[in-house]
This record gives C-alpha cells, structure tokens and sequence, in this order.
C-alpha cells in the first residue's frame, strides 16, 4: 500500500514536469550507459496501461496508471530472421529454416522461443539470463511449447522481452499507425522487412503493425490504481493467457492502439501464428511489482518450479494440491497441479496463517495462528480451499494449534489439534498441554473431544499405537500390547534425548517418523559424516530406531518436514534455507533415491503441506486404463492453441455417448452462436465446435469419435464459413492434423483405434479428473454443454475490416474445393447412416455490405451468391441435408445488439438463432 501511495505523488510531480522527447529516449552513450547496437535508451517515466473505454476487453480495463522509475533499452525493430539465425549458429537454439528474406520479422514463434532466443543472446554477449527453466519441451517442428520450472528474475541485468508497460511506454510517444506501420491499407495483407515504413518520432520502427509482439507479462486484470515499476500479473489463473502488442499487416491503421493485448483467439505461451513476432529489451528492473489474481500489489512472487507431469512420477497422480505460508504477506498461498497453467493462487487475509492442513477431499484447508515452538494462545480455522477462502469457520476453544486432518473408522471427518505448541523440553509444562480432536462436518466443528495429556502434534498412527511431538525433543507416546494411545501408553523420548523438532508420523501404515535435528552426535553417527543443524532430514521407524536419511541440497538446510502420502507411496515435503536462513525453496524428498525435487520458489515460504489423492484399493480383473494417458486431452507444453476446449469437447463426447441425438460442429460462429439449451429437451443437443476449426477437423472428430460412439445421433448441425473456405485444416489450429501427438489422451485413443471395438469403462472418469483449462471455461463447458456465451460487445460499436485478402479465391480455389468435397463426404456419410445435416450460414456484421468482402476473412461479395447456391444446391442430392443462410449477404434482420464482433453473434443473437433451428428441426421428420 506505501508504494502505490507513493507511486501517487510520484505521478502528480512527473505530471507537472515537460515531457520531451530528448529526455525520454537516447540512442547515443551518455556519461551513465552504453551504447547497444540495435536498441534505443529509453528513460523511465509514466504511462497508462488500459482504457476505461468499456469498447474494449474485460482485461483490457479499467485504465491504470504506471511509473517506470527506472532506464531501459528496446529493440529499434522486431528481431529479424537473420538475426535469429546468427544467434541460432553461435548459440544453442533450434533452426526453424530459412525465411523468404532475412530482413523479415521472425514469426510464426511461440512465446518460450523468444524466452530462448533472448537467453541465447544474453549468453552470447556475456551476460547472465534473465529466464531460468529445469526442461524445455519442442514440437515436430522445433518450437518450444513448454519450459518446465520457468521463472522471469528482473533482477538480472539480461536480454529479455520488454514489459507490457515498457513496451507500452516506449510506443505511446511516437504512436502514428497512419504514418508508421504496415497495416491492411498499404500492406497488402503480407509480412515486410522491417524499417521499410518511416520511423516513428522516437527512432522506433514497426511498433504499429507488421506483426504483433510478445511482451513478458501474463495477461491478468488491471487496476484502478497507480503501481510502479509494474511488470504484470503475478499469474493468469490456471488460463495461461499472454500479451500481444502492436497490431500487424492485416489490421487498418484506425484500429491499432496500445491498448489492445491480444489476438483474436485467446493466446497462450505455446501459441504462434504467421503474423505474431518479437523484439527484445535489455536492462535489471529494480524493485519491480505485480499485481496479484486478486488485484493485490506485491514486491515478490511465488514460482511454481516443477510441472504436474514431473511430480507425477513421484506420487503416482496430478491430483496434488500444495500449500503454504508465503511469509512475505502471510497468506496462505497453494498450487492445484491438476491446474495445467501452474500458477500460485494467496487467499489474502488479516490474519496468521500457520500450519495448513488439506481436507482429506481436498475441497478445505485447516491452519492455525501460531507455529511450532511457540507457545500461547492459537486459534484453529477451517477455510474453502479457493481463491477467496470462502466459508471460514473459527473453532470456539480457548487454544488450538496445528491441526491434522484424519479419517475415523466410522467415516467421520476430524481435525487433531494441541493446546499449545510451544517448547516441549520440560515434561511437566508439555503434559499440561493436551492433544484432542473435533469433527467437522457440513462446514461446521462438532463437540471437540480431549483424547491425551501432552502436545502430540506431529501426528498419530492410523492404528492408534503411536503419537508423537517435537519442538526441542522427540517425544512419543507408545501404546501398550493390546491398547492404544488413547488408553494404555508409555510416554517417552526419542532420538536420546537431543534435540530435534520438524516431527511428523506417515500415514501410509509404516509408521514411520520424519524429523530434524541439530547435527547431534546420535544423527552423525548414523549419517557417518558431520553435517550442520537441519541439513539432514532423519527417519525413524515406528520404535525410534533410525533407518534413513536424506541430505539437503548443497548450500541449503531443511525446514518444515511433512509427510505427502495416498495411502501406499510416500515422500516428505520440506522447505529449503539459503545461508542466510530464508526459506526459498519448497521441496519434495523422493525417499526411494533420496532425490531432492524443488516444487516453488519464493523470498519466504513456510510450512508447506502437499495434499495428494488417496489411493482406493480394487480387486476387478478388468481392463485397466493407463491413467497416464486415457482421458488426457490436455497439458501446458501441446501445440494445439485450442487444446483446453478440446479437451472439455472431448468429456462431453464421452459423457454424452449414449444419450446425445444431436451434435454441433464447426467454427467459433457455433461454439458461440448454438445454445444447446435452447432447444427442445427431446433433441439432446451437444456443442462440439472449436473456434478456429475446419471441415478438415471436423471430419477427423466426426468419424473417429462421434459416429462411433454417440449411436443416437439423428441431427448435426454444423457453420458453413464460405469465407474461411482457403484454410486446409493442416495446422496447429487443427489437433487432429498433427498436434495431437503432443496429448496423451489422443495417441492413446489412436493405439486403441479410437475404441471402435468397445468403449472402455473409466474413460469419461479419467478424462473428468484430468487437468483441465481455467475454471471459467470448465463452468462453461459443462453447465452449457460446450456452448461459450459472448457478452459486452456490439456490431455498433465494432470497426468493421478484412483479415484476409478478398482475393484469395484466385489463388486457393483448389482449396476451397477440397473443403467442398469434405462437406460432401459429412453428407454422404451422415445419409448412409440416417442422420440429417442442417448447415448454417452465420450472420456476420451487415456493414460488410459497404465493402468488397462477404465477411471478415474475405472472398469477393461479387464470388459468395454463386457458391452459396452451390451448397444449398447440395439437398437436391442429399435429401438428408439443408441449408439455412441467416446471413443473407448482411441483410439479415441480426440488430446491433445481437453482434459482438464482425464474425460473431453475441449471446443474444444466440437466442434467435437458435429458437430459429428449433421451429425448424420441428417441421423436419426427424424422430428423435
């Protein structure tokens, strides 16, 4: 808060003083910088990210205010071809080919080739890399669609790409689209070498238009605020957008600004396109900021380091939660690993946060408000496990501390807590505390039940013949033959009597006790070296005896030791301090090669517990799916930029096998303008269609997924897009063309031929539980069945303009055919099996009718009434087929408010559209 209240008077004083031009760049060395080949000195200042115009994306507003206080340098252009490939021989990256001229922007990229290319550079010029990563993951064609462990340190003085606001800054001062870009006016809907236009005022070229840029921040909400130093969002949820700046060749000069961040499909680290490229910066950004999902401002971040897929090797599953005490702000902070965009999710709150514990469902988190060794009163809370810690009860004890979630032999849910948690050196004050239990149930605490005297909180065995404790000694309390803890026990110490804390007791049968000491005699003994205080993690089994120990990765020490158990495998879940005692690390101890795992990395983690789902015992000899495979259709590195909606397409199709009768398919004009909702209950209607989809997919879904397994099926409605009809299909828009092969879900299904032979029970299960999108999009897909509403947008109040060339018939026809016979082939294959095709066109802005184009990927007006006749021409041959033109050239009767964009029709335009399918599949004779 002090530094958003300072960044305040800071941009009133800034407001107040000129903003000339020479102060604000230098492309020559002064008495405090160098002089860098290629790039232009641009001094800090104030700028604004945003708009509050509501004509503009959701994460596009509201307009926020950002002071760089800080000199940077920027790429006087978009990195060429040439310059890639003499940094691709010198240095360790892929070679993507040849460009058609070296003076082109390198596209067609993802995000981590820039990461990679703006590594490469660093080390090349002897500096240090401003992105660290454990493993990067290629396609077939060389592009890097996956950095496992990425992390941006803006400490580090290195090649990186700008920022948002960096990139926003520096454009904002000479922005003239009209005068300085390559756009759909003068461009003639294709790529040119840079600097061919005038540059901008600054010495700046192509900032407007040629091709859109990557900048370095995750594309999350802004604020109505001032922030300095801002260098985005701390994560963009589980959705893993990015930005793009600049506008590119096809769009008019009069829509390019600096506000827009993206494309026209949801843009994500693996994506790239023919018209997306990149430029570099160079230079340390000092105290930088983030804002969190939460809209919080914060100096430091929480990275996660390891993927789900790695983890997974190690407990058997990615349905893992981690959480923590970020010790920074003192929220409790945590990581789905079934999310695949990993990001750190704070539950931010007033209060200590100490000790979490994950609900055996894994729906709730339990912590206290003081930590072990410390001693007082705590209180006991249990929380929602979300982004806003709904549902937070208080447990109503005078004390209650560290809690530990267990499951009774009647199935009641408890919660195992001390008194106190204090030091348990002298008997007598740790016999005055006492251990005790209380059940939780429909969001509520029950009656809470004293089971013995002395502070046990490091755990009690499933049997009841073990508790321990240790805040300076290792205690346990040992049950006698045939009784248990809570009746007959001995209490005693452990570990001869030295001093050891960080107790915890498996809970995987064994009874095993993980612990650390302080480089004791009895430790050093058993390790056969001398090691310092917490370097070693010790385990004991269940009568005291030391059986393993595991070192701490050099230049660290432990902290924090905690069991991470399903039931069968186990490992142990600690923190990492550097020499000088800062917590940075949170890992995972492999106990078969005593391998050290780092999960995150942070300033201050505490506390960390990894909650992973617990195994359930089946004795069924029937085929067993391979769960590393089946049902997943979705990860973080694929190709496929619309993985995530195929993936949810993918659990409807299998939840809706056996009781769909009609299926949508097509482009995004159907997956946003059919409302299976909508239509009478009897048709059973499913949304398959993807944005950015072909005929060409749609035929490789339709004969290996839907035809075969969804038996029912009498109707398939599908989006006729004339326009889009130069597209083949053979790309990574497309997953059934190549990018597939990057999801295990769909190599499996292949080796199984798609399960045409018979369904295999568990599949709808396992693709259910698999990682999925954002939780927005997994609502929408269910709750919708697979139909994504648009809101907030008009055809008023949207530009009107051609992507592509009109023209492109004259070169592409053979590819329209293609795609004509492929329509032809659905039809075909739909009458042979008794299944009627209704297609449609979609209304498009009607304001396409002052122009040359029938929409907003072109073809000539003059060129669409003779094709479209031709496909509705199509029924005379293939009764089964008809085709409804709600477009009518843009004559239709689709208001305003019924549009969202030029190709889309917003949720209201749904509605008509889909009521108007309705009366007409009534009038059909299809028996459903």
């Amino acid at each position: 808060m002090k530094k958003v209240c300072l960044a305040f008077l800071f941009f009133c004083y800034l407001a107040a003083c000129s903003d000339s031009s020479p102060s604000f760049v230098d492309s020559a060395p002064c008495s405090s910088s160098k002089k860098v080949d290629g790039m232009i000195l641009v001094h800090g200042g104030s700028l604004t990210l945003g708009s509050n115009d509501s004509s503009y994306r959701e994460n596009e507003r509201p307009a926020m205010n950002v002071l760089l206080d800080y000199d940077f340098y920027m790429d006087v252009h978009e990195v060429t071809c040439d310059d890639y490939q003499n940094a691709a021989k010198n240095g360790n990256l892929n070679d993507f080919g040849k460009c058609e001229d070296g003076r082109y922007p390198l596209s067609n990229v993802t995000y981590y080739d820039a990461v990679l290319f703006a590594n490469a550079k660093s080390k090349l010029e002897n500096y240090d890399t401003a992105y660290t990563y454990s493993k990067a993951i290629f396609d077939s064609d060389g592009h890097c669609t996956n950095l496992d462990g990425f992390a941006f340190h803006p400490e580090v003085n290195a090649y990186r790409l700008p920022t948002e606001s960096e990139w926003v800054y520096a454009a904002s001062r000479g922005w003239n689209p009209s005068r300085n870009s390559w756009n759909a006016d003068n461009a003639d809907f294709k790529v040119h070498q840079v600097c061919t236009v005038e540059k901008d005022t600054l010495g700046f070229c192509d900032l407007a238009g040629n091709v859109k840029e990557w900048v370095n921040d995750w594309a999350g909400k802004l604020r109505d605020t001032t922030i300095v130093n801002f260098v985005g969002s701390a994560g963009d949820g589980n959705v893993g957008e990015r930005i793009l700046k600049g506008g590119y060749y096809s769009d008019r000069a009069s829509n390019m600004n600096v506000v827009s961040r993206g494309d026209d499909y949801t843009v994500v680290s693996s994506s790239r396109a023919k018209h997306i490229g990149f430029r570099l910066a160079l230079g340390s950004i000092p105290a930088p900021t983030w804002l969190s999902v939460s809209g919080n401002a914060q100096s430091s971040i929480v990275s996660p380091i390891v993927s789900a897929s790695t983890l997974k090797r190690f407990t058997g599953t990615n349905d893992m939660i981690l959480a923590f005490r970020d010790d920074i702000s003192g929220n409790l902070a945590y990581i789905n690993y079934k999310d695949v965009i990993l990001t750190v999710t704070e539950i931010s709150d007033s209060m200590e946060v100490y000790h979490p514990d994950i609900s055996p469902d894994g729906k709730k988190v339990a912590f206290c408000t003081k930590f072990e060794g410390l001693g007082g009163d705590s209180r006991l809370y249990v929380r929602d496990l979300n982004e806003k810690g709904t549902n937070l009860v208080k447990l109503d004890v005078a004390s209650a501390a560290i809690p530990r979630w267990r499951i009774l032999e009647n199935g009641d849910t408890v919660i195992v807590y001390v008194t106190d948690a204090g030091d348990n050196k002298d008997e007598l004050t740790f016999k005055k505390a006492s251990t005790w239990q209380v059940k939780f149930a429909n969001g509520k605490f029950g009656v809470p039940e004293k089971l013995f005297d002395g502070a046990y909180h490091g755990g009690i065995s499933e049997d009841y013949s073990l508790a321990v404790s240790g805040a300076r000694l290792l205690r346990a309390r040992m049950a006698k033959s045939g009784s248990t803890v809570l009746d007959k026990a001995r209490d005693t110490v452990w570990y001869n009597g030295e001093q050891a804390c960080n107790v915890s007791l498996a809970q995987d049968g064994s009874k095993r006790v993980v612990f650390l000491d302080f480089g004791g005699n009895t430790g050093r003994t058993f390790a056969n070296e001398n090691y310092s205080t917490h370097q070693r993690l010790l385990i004991a089994d269940s009568t005291g005896k030391l059986i393993k120990s595991i070192k701490a990765t050099s230049g660290y020490t432990f902290d924090h030791s905690e069991w991470v158990s399903d039931g069968k495998t186990s490992n142990i879940v600690a923190t990492l301090a550097n020499v000088n005692g800062a917590h940075t690390k949170i890992v995972l101890a492999n106990l078969a090669n005593e391998s050290i795992v780092e999960l995150a990395e942070g300033e201050e983690l505490w506390h960390p517990t990894l909650w992973v789902k617990r195994k359930v015992s089946s004795t069924e000899e029937t085929f067993v799916l391979n769960l590393d495979s089946a049902g997943v259709y979705y990860n973080n590195f694929g190709a496929c930029p619309r993985a995530a909606i195929f993936r949810y397409k993918m659990e409807l199709l299998w939840h809706y096998k056996d009781s769909a009768k009609t299926v949508i398919l097509g482009s995004s004009r159907a997956y946003h303008g059919v409302n299976p909702r909508l239509f009478d209950e009897k048709m059973k209607v499913v949304n398959m269609a993807v944005p950015a989809a072909t005929i060409y997919g749609n035929m490789s879904l339709f004969e290996n997924y839907i035809l075969p397994h969804m038996k029912n099926i009498k109707l398939v409605i599908t989006s006729i897009d004339i326009d889009r009809g130069y597209l083949t299909g053979q790309d990574s828009e497309n997953i059934f063309y190549k990018t597939y092969k990057s999801y295990p879900g769909y190599v499996y299904d292949e080796n199984h031929n798609f399960w045409k032979d018979g369904y295999p029970e568990g599949l709808y299960q396992a693709t259910y539980e698999s990682a999925g999108g954002d939780s927005v999009l997994e609502h929408k897909m269910r709750e919708d069945l697979g139909y994504y509403s648009l809101f907030g947008s008009s055809w008023a109040t949207t530009s009107v303009w051609v992507r592509e060339d009109s023209c492109w018939m004259d070169e592409k026809s053979d590819i329209y055919r293609m795609n004509f016979g492929l329509l032809e082939r659905l039809l075909q294959i739909c009458k042979e099996n008794d299944i009627f095709v209704i297609g449609v066109l979609f209304p498009q802005n009607p304001r396409y009718k002052d122009t040359g184009a029938y929409g907003y990927t072109g073809l000539r007006r003059s060129e669409a009434p003779a094709l479209i006749q031709e496909i509705s021409d199509l029924s005379k041959v293939y009764s089964n087929f008809i085709l409804v033109d709600e477009n009518k050239m843009g004559n239709h009767d689709y208001t305003d408010i019924m549009g969202y964009d030029n190709s889309h029709i917003s949720d209201y335009g749904t509605q008509q559209l889909t009521h108007r399918l309705d009366s007409l599949v009534h009038t059909l004779d299809i028996k459903f």
